[in-house]
């Protein structure tokens, strides 16, 4: 069936999408099977994403705006109204759609859904915007979470913990992330494959620090890119491609990944050294599958197990230690905001002191896995920093055996204890990294 007999369109697909993250309170990674799961065309299914992300991304901007533009407040159960009120507001905003044919969508949209009495009122708004457009961000702009596009606990955490970055951060949230690739080096170099991918009028720049990395000048489905499907590159960010490159493995090492999936940094450790006797524990066995078929994709060997990073004793083998481990630490994901712009609408503050308790967890269940002698990398891509140094601090005193080693690098910011990578910078996403050492002896 074609997308246009189906009765969906793009915008009907992105009004539940949004309804599944605003009002479900689903991720959008779940959220986002409305529109792959739907008849669109694959062009169609691209816009209706790009209106997904644009509204998630500017979603504080635009309810300000909205609230300015409405006689009176939505009810409740009009939800689905908003949504297309939001959707109808950025695509003024951000795209090249003519604003006649922005507003005549909009109209037929709340018909579509069983609203024509809003039909006039939807009108009356969008043409009220277009006409005061400036004078309304002029004053939605006194209002720091119409500005920044973030709701004011995230802005006030940024502001605590980045008081000289925090329009840096907050800014960078809001920019569209690019596509970075990750050569597999086991199999050709970067300069090889840049040549591939100028060869199909593709173009990349290298990253200055992250040896594999490749930044495309425009995206493009995987299905595009040469050599996929036989594993020469996957798409990973340039930050997260450092970590192999800090915790260095050598071969015959014995190394760990806690809470692997969906197993970017697994493979890469293990184009990284091939040598290496890789275990990759996840507790979620969907995710865990994903690991499998990466490390398939990529001819790769590792043992998977599903298992929880915060008792390792339920799953490890007694007396069974390691030379290096990667604890990649669930977090707020507060540096790849701009990635997953859900994040701004789906994270509470409370969340983080969850978080928080079970990361100090899985780096006190992980040190009794490594050996004496071995390394430690604490990773997570937040920018919060009760959920980086303040946990090395906290391991630190627990474990009198546990020694911190000074990333000598220049990039990012050095803080107490590792590095941090701000969103953006170097156009990688935001991340921390600590390494810990487990002395042979402890003073």
């Amino acid at each position: 069936m074609r997308a246009k007999d189906s009765g969906i369109n793009p915008r009907s697909a992105a009004v539940q999408a949004l309804k599944a993250v605003c009002v479900d309170r689903r991720s959008l990674s779940s959220a986002r099977s409305v529109i792959d799961d739907s008849p669109l065309l694959p062009r169609q299914r691209a816009q209706a994403m790009e209106l997904v992300n644009g509204v998630l991304r500017w979603r504080g901007r635009l309810e300000a705006l909205l609230a300015k533009l409405l006689p009176k407040p939505l009810r409740r159960k009009d939800t689905d109204l908003q949504l297309v009120l939001l959707i109808a507001l950025y695509e003024i905003n951000a795209l090249s759609t003519p604003d006649y044919a922005i507003v005549n969508e909009a109209v037929n949209q709340v018909r579509r859904i069983g609203k024509p009495w809003a039909s006039a009122m939807v009108n009356a708004v969008l043409r009220r915007y277009i006409r005061d457009e400036q004078s309304l961000a002029i004053m939605v702009d006194q209002d720091p979470v119409a500005r920044f596009a973030h709701p004011q606990w995230l802005i006030d955490r940024v502001q605590q913990d980045w008081p000289e970055q925090v329009e840096q951060i907050l800014m960078a949230n809001n920019q569209r992330p690019p596509m970075w690739l990750r050569v597999n080096k086991r199999k050709l170099s970067v300069a090889d494959y840049l040549e591939r991918l100028q060869q199909q009028k593709a173009g990349a720049t290298r990253h200055r620090v992250a040896e594999a990395a490749l930044k495309l000048d425009r995206p493009m489905g995987v299905s595009q890119l040469p050599g996929f499907d036989q594993g020469l590159v996957s798409v990973q960010d340039a930050a997260a491609q450092l970590a192999p490159q800090l915790l260095a493995p050598q071969d015959n090492d014995l190394v760990l990944d806690l809470c692997a999936a969906p197993g970017g940094k697994t493979c890469h450790l293990l184009e990284f050294a091939a040598g290496i006797e890789m275990t990759a524990v996840d507790i979620d066995p969907a995710r865990l599958k994903k690991v499998r078929q990466n490390l398939e994709r990529l001819n790769l060997q590792a043992r998977l197990i599903v298992g929880d990073a915060t008792d390792v004793q339920s799953w490890a083998e007694p007396q069974h230690s390691f030379d290096r481990i990667l604890v990649d630490a669930p977090c707020s994901a507060s540096g790849v905001i701009r990635r997953h712009p859900d994040i701004k609408s789906l994270r509470q503050p409370d969340d983080l002191l969850a978080l928080a308790s079970v990361q100090q967890q899985i780096l006190q269940q992980a040190w009794t896995l490594l050996r004496p002698g071995g390394q430690l990398l604490y990773v997570t891509c937040s920018v919060f920093r009760m959920e980086n140094e303040q946990q090395i601090d906290r391991l630190l005193s627990a474990q009198p055996d546990a020694e911190s080693m000074a990333i000598d690098q220049d990039w990012g910011i050095a803080c107490r204890h590792g590095r941090q990578l701000l969103p953006g910078v170097e156009d990688g996403d935001g991340f921390y990294f600590a390494l810990l050492k487990k002395r042979r002896k402890a003073p």
